[in-house]
C-alpha cells in the first residue's frame, strides 16, 4: 500500500522499516503490506483486502470502508530470486487525522516522506531500499501532489503491466 498525503504543499508517501531479524528484507524500507491470507478471499478483490489489512495490522491506520484503492503498479521478482513474490501495489490517501503506530513485530519505524527525500536518504547510505521501492520512488517523485498522482493513476489503472526484473550473471537486478 502505497499511502500518500499531501495537496498541493508536496506529496509524500507512508514507508516503513522492517525488523532487522526478518528473513526477507531484513532492515528494509518499504510501503505497508504483505501476503494474502484466506480470510481476504480470492482474487484480485483479495489483494486489496490484503493490502488494506496489512496497513492496519503494521501501522495501525485504518481505511474507511469505502476508501479508494487505485492499482499503480504490479511487479514479479526475477525469476532466478530465491524467494519470490507477485505483488501488487495500491495507492491510497492516508484518512484525517490518523498516524502510523508501528507494530514493533514486522515493522520497527515509520515515516512521512517525499519520494525524493527517501532517493536521497538511500544515496547517502543506512536507509535500504530493494530495487522495486527505489523505482517506484524515482516514478513517485515526478508528482507534485497527491491528488495529482491519484488522478493520472486512475487513469491508467486498467492497464498495469506486470514489470519482471532479471538478476543478471554478475548479480544485479536491472529491467529487460
Amino acid at each position: 500500500m502505497i499511502l500518500l498525503r499531501g495537496g498541493t504543499g508536496g506529496l509524500e508517501l507512508l514507508m516503513v522499516k522492517r525488523n532487522p531479524s526478518a528473513r526477507f528484507m531484513a532492515a528494509h524500507w518499504v510501503f505497508p503490506g504483505g501476503a494474502v491470507d484466506p480470510v481476504d478471499g480470492v482474487g484480485e478483490r483479495a489483494l486489496a483486502a490484503a493490502a488494506r489489512r496489512e496497513l492496519r495490522e503494521e501501522t495501525g491506520i485504518q481505511l474507511a470502508a469505502d476508501a479508494e484503492l487505485v492499482l499503480y503498479a504490479r511487479w514479479i521478482t526475477p525469476e532466478r530470486a530465491p524467494v519470490r513474490f507477485d505483488t501488487w501495489f495500491y495507492l491510497a490517501s492516508a484518512p484525517e487525522g490518523q498516524e502510523p503506530a508501528v507494530d514493533e513485530a514486522e515493522i520497527v519505524a515509520a515515516r512521512w516522506l517525499t519520494p525524493q527525500r527517501a532517493i536521497e536518504l538511500n544515496a547517502r547510505g543506512g536507509f535500504e531500499l530493494a530495487f522495486p521501492t527505489r523505482r517506484q520512488l524515482e516514478q513517485l517523485a515526478g508528482f507534485a501532489s497527491a491528488e495529482h498522482l491519484l488522478t493520472r493513476s486512475r487513469e491508467r489503472a486498467d492497464i498495469v503491466e506486470p514489470v519482471m526484473p532479471v538478476i543478471t550473471d554478475a548479480g544485479e537486478i536491472v529491467l529487460p
